[in-house]
């Protein structure tokens, strides 16, 4: 039996390519475009912030460094408790980032918008971003609220 079709199925491939290849392109645009906006603030000449802050940039942050020379009183403007301090404090979208958080907790934080200050991944554990050697226990990034503090992830 004959098609009465003028045109083959197949004629329509080139443009149907196309429009996937637009498509993509305008999703990875549009992923290039959300890059976080964030602000570290770290003591001058600190290693591991630096390269926390490189590890940042390979996520799709767009990372300012701040070094400052009171860091102590910053954390305390910032209301992050002793017990939940880390090395640096990463200010994004509202919210406070302290320590070697790895992004995936980021970006769950930016995800939920959850009504607290931030999130810690207090100290500076050994294999988390930005420090060297082997991760010796599953991280708790815990929520920073008020004085308070709850388990927010384990990695």
């Amino acid at each position: 039996m004959m098609s009465n079709h003028k045109y083959s199925k197949w004629q329509y491939m080139p443009v149907i390519v196309g429009l996937l290849l637009l498509t993509v392109a305008g999703l990875q645009s549009t992923r290039a475009t959300e890059a976080a906006e964030a602000t570290l603030y770290k003591n001058p000449g600190c290693q591991c912030c630096d390269d926390y802050a490189a590890y940042l940039r390979q996520h799709d942050f767009n990372v300012t460094v701040v070094e400052s020379p009171d860091l102590e009183q910053f954390k305390r403007e910032q209301a992050i408790p002793l017990n939940l301090q880390g090395c640096h404090t990463l200010l994004v979208d509202g919210y406070a980032v302290e320590g070697h958080v790895p992004v995936t907790v980021i970006e769950k934080l930016l995800h939920e918008q959850p009504e607290i200050r931030g999130v810690s991944l207090p100290g500076m554990p050994s294999g988390s971003p930005g420090m060297t050697g082997q991760k010796q226990e599953p991280f708790e990034i815990y929520t920073i609220m008020n004085g308070e503090a709850s388990v927010y992830a384990t990695l």
